[in-house]
């Protein structure tokens, strides 16, 4: 079942200061005032009665104990930078299954939580980013793909190549995997100002296709190339659902049963 992260985030913070401001505006000062009218009374109270009578509801408590940590890491994971792992082979050989990888979440501009709006602009997506963003026909669930074609781009995919207006994307041979009897190449592909490795399945056929990238909108694919489920299949990714710039690699755990591996710190070219 899909369930929004965020949605969760907002509504826990939400309540748990909600809790605290109920306690700090109604509760609070009718436990002074019942402190101040039992030491009019009896006098001097001893610190037990004192701590006692002052003592909040556990409700109240737990509010003001998780609203700080909450809002904090609302605020971080909304606004700065959101972690993600990467549950599939489509971005090999760039991004391992099991990689964990940070978000930059205001690269492309700042947008509110759940809805999603976006309240200032900063940056656009550039040919050859990495970048993380909803499903357009699930937005509840998250994609991570390279950027290949940018609004009005005339992109066609020939013979396992990418053209941009016309101008082969350019892409060197770097090894034959095995040696002998290659099942998948290892390319070095170059596209604006990025340089970076894809696969390419040699026994899966060639799929061919051209398309026009329509404004507000990007043209991505994975860099596993034979083996991705990408904007080649089903369409363009609108300006609104983009979470964010992948910019870094802090983690690698490949499941339960394996110690977490930081030694392969390194950024997402």
């Amino acid at each position: 079942m899909d369930f929004d992260f965020s949605l969760i985030l907002v509504s826990l913070t939400a309540l748990s200061g909600v809790l605290w401001l109920l306690d700090a505006v109604f509760l609070a000062p009718a436990r002074k005032r019942k402190l101040s009218a039992a030491e009019a009374e009896q006098g001097q109270l001893p610190e037990v009665a004192r701590t006692k009578i002052l003592q909040q509801p556990g409700w109240a408590d737990l509010g003001k104990s998780m609203f700080p940590v909450l809002a904090v890491v609302l605020v971080l994971r909304s606004f700065l930078f959101e972690p993600f792992q990467i549950p599939s082979g489509s971005m090999l050989p760039t991004l391992q299954i099991g990689d964990f990888i940070l978000v930059n979440k205001f690269h492309y501009g700042l947008r509110l939580p759940v809805t999603h709006t976006k309240l200032v602009d900063i940056n656009e997506p550039q040919r050859g980013e990495v970048v993380v963003f909803r499903y357009p026909n699930n937005p509840s669930i998250n994609y991570i793909k390279r950027v290949i074609g940018l609004p009005g781009d005339v992109i066609s995919y020939q013979n396992k190549t990418f053209y941009i207006n016309g101008e082969e994307v350019q892409a060197d041979l770097l090894a034959r995997l095995p040696p002998v009897n290659p099942e998948t190449l290892l390319l070095n592909e170059t596209l604006g100002e990025h340089s970076y490795t894809t696969y390419q399945d040699v026994g899966r056929p060639s799929m061919t296709g051209q398309w026009v990238v329509p404004e507000g909108h990007y043209f991505t694919s994975g860099d596993n190339r034979d083996n991705s489920n990408d904007s080649r299949y089903w369409g363009f990714v609108s300006e609104k659902l983009l979470v964010g710039k992948a910019v870094v690699v802090w983690m690698h755990w490949d499941n339960f049963f394996s110690l977490p591996d930081l030694s392969v710190m390194r950024k997402i070219r």
